[in-house]
């Protein structure tokens, strides 16, 4: 345990140290494929619950979920390690909190790996203005979980059902038809899940796999997750000296073809030339969905040692 809380660490080898941080709805669980595989190809991996998620610390204060605050718990958590630098790895909110780890604290993380969330500079109008306007007649989703209790007013009296449903409604073999209602927009009075599948859970995901999810947020609550999103201002403010700013380090996107997170910021990953000047290789994986590392594990696992493999020693 850490000041960021609970770490799952895997030891083989004499192989650098690679931090694995997961995304939202989830826990350290998302890299249950992935430790293995990069702890038999000779690597450390460690893999947290993010503050606010599993057996982590849950500050009662909003603004202890601030980006900086996860960035040097990141930091902490490699010396409480006993290592000096590592490679960091994140997927979904986990890819921003690894990509400004590495922008932030360069002396530490000497590469980084986004999966499904591509790097995107600080810059731009206020986050919750940009949101405001996004939708049209409907609700982005990050903009339904601002405010505190909604989400969790939905989510928290059926918290299995309610995590099987995002999980589908985001992985490719049970989301919805394009023409459907997008299940990350909230009709004005209603909720996200009303437009989640019912009843299937994707192939990657077994009912053993959603209880170890469901028992995490069942104990918690979903407060300290959502937070997360309530400080995309704040974040804005802190990283005002890091406008525009590219991340020079050795650099991976893996993201799926048909994911929202992919297709709505195409320009992030078209940007990549001039925001990842350090971009080793970037894969967009045909016929996959949001949960790239869950729902293409082999794949991922042979695109993530084999970037290791090739970075400076």
């Amino acid at each position: 345990m850490t000041r960021a809380g609970r770490i799952h660490l895997v030891e083989q080898g004499s192989g650098p140290l690679v931090l694995l941080v997961h995304g939202f709805p989830e826990s350290w669980y998302s890299w249950r494929h992935q430790m293995p595989a990069l702890a038999a190809a000779g690597y450390r991996v460690a893999a947290v619950d993010v503050r606010g998620y599993g057996r982590s610390s849950k500050p009662a204060d909003i603004a202890a979920y601030r980006m900086l605050d996860l960035v040097e718990d990141n930091v902490e958590v490699v010396h409480a390690l006993g290592e000096r630098t590592a490679v960091i790895v994140g997927h979904d909110w986990g890819a921003p909190i690894a990509a400004n780890s590495a922008l932030v604290r360069p002396d530490v993380f000497r590469a980084v790996g986004l999966l499904s969330v591509p790097y995107s500079p600080r810059g731009g109008p206020r986050p919750s203005e940009m949101f405001a306007r996004m939708g049209g007649d409907e609700e982005f989703y990050v903009g339904y979980f601002q405010e505190p209790g909604r989400a969790e007013a939905e989510i928290e009296p059926d918290v299995r059902g309610w995590l099987a449903g995002l999980y589908a409604a985001l992985s490719a073999d049970t989301m919805p038809p394009a023409d459907a209602p997008h299940p990350l927009l909230v009709s004005r009075g209603g909720t996200l899940r009303e437009r989640f599948p019912a009843d299937r859970l994707p192939a990657w995901l077994s009912e053993d796999d959603l209880d170890a999810y469901a028992a995490e947020f069942e104990r918690t609550g979903m407060s300290g997750a959502l937070n997360r999103y309530r400080n995309m201002d704040r974040d804005w403010e802190d990283l005002a000296g890091f406008d525009g700013a590219p991340i020079t380090q050795p650099s991976l996107f893996i993201g799926g073809a048909l994911d929202a997170s992919t297709t709505w910021l195409a320009s992030a990953i078209k940007a990549f030339p001039a925001t990842l000047p350090g971009l080793v290789s970037s894969h967009i994986l045909d016929g996959c969905g949001h949960w790239v590392q869950q729902e293409r594990r082999a794949e991922v696992n042979e695109i993530l040692t084999g970037w290791l493999a090739r970075l400076p020693a």
